[in-house]
């Protein structure tokens, strides 16, 4: 008896989804909203334009997506590291701090953070809503795992600001007065670690 052929199986729509918004992140990182046409995201996903705008009918709504993967994973992140008391000493913040730290590591991260704020300055309001409801979940998840508010909050959301910043331009390897001012103490630890292989710090 000959053996019927054997079928391809192929992947559901939400698997090509799940495998275009990984695609997307990277490609948005790297590019931004204006500068990444969706043949390159399509090409990198492994499906057709076509297809993607079956998936996502605009480019507009494929960030979007992308924006709140991003946003997901800063929440899962800082989520675990609240409720990981491996670390005695350290308050939920601080682990949370040190969880965010650890997340500008990648590149791909940092740079979609970075672009995730200038795309919401343009003029597509969808995104600007995306990034703000993304942003102000995290804000939440802060305040609420953490109790902290006033000042306190306001400190640790302006220092993991801070640290994005100057992760972005990499300013641990500049050697300025100014590099050195706000890179140092328990900020130049942090980013010490986010430095990409190979570059050295202004302290070096």
């Amino acid at each position: 008896m000959i053996p019927p052929p054997a079928t391809r199986q192929l992947s559901t729509a939400a698997e090509r989804r799940e495998v275009l918004v990984e695609a997307a992140v990277a490609a948005f990182a790297e590019h931004g909203f204006h500068g990444t046409p969706t043949t390159e995201i399509a090409k990198a996903a492994g499906i057709s334009q076509a297809y993607l705008f079956r998936l996502f009918p605009t480019k507009s709504e494929l960030y979007v997506a992308a924006v709140d993967r991003c946003y997901q994973r800063l929440g899962d992140a800082m989520r675990a590291a609240a409720e990981d008391a491996s670390a005695p000493g350290e308050t939920v913040l601080e682990r949370m701090g040190h969880a965010y730290a650890a997340l500008l590591q990648d590149p791909t991260t940092l740079r979609a953070t970075l672009q995730a704020f200038a795309a919401a300055s343009g003029d597509d309001l969808a995104i600007r809503d995306a990034v703000r409801r993304g942003y102000g979940d995290l804000i939440e998840l802060v305040q609420r795992i953490s109790g902290a508010e006033g000042d306190e909050l306001r400190d640790f959301v302006a220092r993991g600001m801070l640290m994005t910043v100057l992760a972005g331009m990499d300013a641990p390897a500049i050697d300025a007065p100014w590099a050195r001012e706000l890179c140092g103490g328990a900020m130049e630890e942090k980013l010490s670690a986010t430095k990409p292989a190979g570059a050295t710090t202004a302290a070096d």
